[in-house]
């Protein structure tokens, strides 16, 4: 796994976890913003563009994470965040280290498993794949994740490199993918949140992730849809990291 690092290592580390599909720059904006009173590390989540392996799963991405934090931040760090997919490996982490963390946010993740959805998967990236570096099919798609327009550039080149294969391996994951028990025991404050528009699955995951995890708060965000808080409104998540973790 590769790191995107911003800011001196001798501030005290976030992490903050791109979404399926997505690179380190998802949260580009938070870490310029974040950076001049801490380390903020982006890792590139395996499969992804910019990555050095492929995607396996996401037990996997989340040990290579804990890996890293042993290796380089004394086994624990101030904050982590994560988006989707990255949310997913997020709970993860929360479940394989329960002191891993201080904070965690989690954000737009599903924590049940859809099964249809999963199935019909392979079928349906197999069939559209042709069509990814095709700039309009492209421009279709990016306005149905309702991401800001100046997204555009970093999502289609990086949509681009993806292949077949690893597309395949981390959604299927996603939609596989069920909280685990063990997260109950996690000693980080954790705070999660979902949009309005989301999906059901989202929505319900929530609140599964909220009942599951003392302390756990919940909040859901007006007239949002998946994926839009850290994507669209990085000060808005700049300024929550900074009220979560105490600096305003």
């Amino acid at each position: 796994m590769k790191f995107r690092e911003f800011g001196s290592d001798k501030n005290e580390t976030i992490i903050l976890l791109h979404g399926g599909g997505l690179s380190w720059w998802n949260y580009r904006a938070e870490a310029e913003m974040l950076q001049s009173d801490h380390h903020v590390v982006l890792p590139i989540l395996d499969g992804h563009a910019g990555s050095d392996r492929s995607f396996t799963s996401i037990e996997q991405n989340a040990e290579e994470i804990i890996e890293y934090i042993d290796k380089n931040h004394g086994g624990k760090v101030l904050l982590i965040g994560g988006l989707s997919l990255g949310a997913q490996i997020l709970l993860e982490i929360l479940s394989q280290r329960n002191d891993i963390c201080r904070y965690a946010i989690v954000e737009s993740a599903a924590a049940v498993e859809s099964k249809l959805t999963n199935l019909l998967i392979g079928p349906s990236i197999s069939s559209s794949y042709g069509l990814i570096k095709n700039r309009r099919f492209a421009k279709q798609q990016f306005k149905s994740l309702h991401m800001k327009e100046d997204l555009f550039e970093d999502y289609y080149r990086d949509t681009c490199k993806i292949t077949k294969q690893d597309y395949i391996a981390f959604l299927k994951a996603n939609t596989a993918y069920s909280l685990k028990g063990e997260i109950a025991d996690t000693k980080a404050g954790v705070y999660v949140f979902a949009g309005e528009k989301e999906t059901g699955v989202i929505k319900r995951s929530a609140g599964i992730i909220g009942s599951t995890i003392p302390g756990c708060k919940v909040k859901m965000l007006p007239g949002f849809f998946h994926g839009e808080f850290s994507l669209n409104y990085p000060q808005r998540y700049a300024d929550l990291v900074k009220q979560v973790i105490g600096d305003k």
